[in-house]
């Protein structure tokens, strides 16, 4: 796996190498464009794709302008002599940059994988470490990922103090190392890079202990003013029993395993608890991960036009791999891809205080922009106990700007 140093230098070669390839060009390489560079007015022009932006209800072939780290025009036949640099996206997609909202980016901690290899190399621009980290190294976490890292990282603090980087079991069995005087203070003083509190309710994580594990998780969250992440999967207690504190704005996590305690009843059918809670504002999130995502379970939920608000990856190894792939199976299961570019656009912009606005091409917001190929067969997809399903796209990543800068993926 590449350092996040060598992956930085890698992109960096792979857009020089593109320079010369005809696809890319400097305004100085051509002498149309030399004689107007007096009048050069945007650093990067995007020609050509099909731009798909939910937030803006656009679809179509249109060109995106980038000044100064940020989006200056999206409009039809912006003239290429405008530009210092023109990429040509000709019968390719452009997209608001992703956000997954649902990662684990401690690089070499743990499951913790690097952001800029897998995440921006792949489309990715903003990503929500889902809790790696608790209040005793959330500090550490910020100092060496964060604040190292192009992508940009936002995080979640978990009630646990262990976090994930220890071990994933049985880390909340005992009730000292939920803490949520001290999980609040580390995420106040943390914002704005903290942006939630994280709980996992799984029996073999605190055995019997969930919803005291709950209730401290939101009161942290209160206290911090915070939305709460609420991973549930194979829960001890029923899951009415759970969502029934979940509030507006709280994000329910893994909601589509297959696992005991889930969405569906005996007969298949959602339970009413689960659909009041997408009444009141809760938001489901799927995040495959290792174990924690059925085909079966998800067609019976797209069945009862229950979808999911957002699409996320959890860890970004086999079967998951990266974002594209997940937004890809979701199409193969039947979602409209403009929606499901929505669920890692517009969508996961809505859940957390990023800051500034994200997910949209709009004019004057900061330049992350992704740039797709859809290639067309037959692709096998799995689930987590590794079912499969095949699906006739694949979304795979060509480039990627980040806060306007250009970078090539050559995988």
């Amino acid at each position: 796996m590449l350092t996040r140093r060598e992956f930085s230098s890698y992109l960096v070669t792979g857009a020089t190498a593109l320079v010369t390839s005809g696809e890319v060009w400097p305004a100085s390489k051509p002498e149309a464009l030399q004689d107007q560079s007096k009048s050069l007015d945007c650093d990067l022009l995007i020609k050509g794709g099909t731009v798909i932006d939910s937030d803006q209800k656009l679809h179509g072939l249109l060109d995106v302008a980038v000044n100064n780290g940020r989006i200056l025009a999206v409009s039809p036949n912006i003239p290429e002599g405008r530009a210092r640099m023109v990429v040509s996206a000709k019968d390719k997609i452009v997209t608001p940059g992703f956000i997954d909202i649902h990662v684990h980016c401690f690089d070499g901690v743990g499951t913790g994988a690097n952001a800029d290899h897998y995440c921006l190399g792949r489309g990715v621009t903003t990503v929500v470490d889902a809790g790696s980290t608790g209040y005793p190294m959330i500090n550490a976490f910020i100092k060496y990922v964060v604040n190292t890292s192009i992508t940009r990282i936002v995080a979640l603090v978990d009630i646990s103090a262990l976090g994930i980087v220890v071990h994933t079991k049985d880390t909340m069995r005992n009730l000292d190392w939920v803490n949520p005087e001290l999980t609040e203070k580390a995420a106040e003083e943390n914002k704005p890079t903290v942006v939630g509190i994280k709980v996992r309710l799984q029996k073999d994580i605190q055995g019997t202990n969930d919803l005291e594990c709950l209730r401290r998780a939101l009161q942290a969250a209160d206290a911090a003013r915070l939305p709460l992440t609420v991973h549930i999967d194979d829960s001890y207690s029923p899951l009415p029993d759970i969502l029934k504190f979940l509030r507006k704005g709280d994000v329910f996590t893994h909601y589509l395993n297959g696992h005991p305690n889930g969405v569906l009843d005996a007969n298949g059918k959602l339970l009413p608890a689960v659909l009041e809670a997408r009444e009141r504002g809760v938001i489901f999130d799927p995040a495959q991960g290792s174990s924690h995502f059925s085909f079966d379970v998800a067609e019976k939920c797209l069945a009862q036009d229950f979808l999911p608000d957002t699409i996320s990856t959890d860890r970004l190894e086999r079967p998951v791999y990266d974002l594209p792939t997940q937004v890809s199976k979701f199409v193969a299961l039947g979602i409209d891809l403009d929606k499901a570019i929505e669920m890692v656009t517009v969508k996961p912009a809505q859940v957390y205080n990023y800051g500034l606005p994200l997910g949209t091409l709009r004019s004057g917001t900061e330049a992350d922009i992704g740039i797709f190929e859809i290639r067309d067969g037959n692709f096998e997809f799995m689930d987590s106990a590794r079912q499969k399903r095949t699906g006739h796209k694949m979304l795979v990543n060509k480039a990627v700007v980040r806060r306007g800068r250009y970078f090539v993926n050559e995988n």
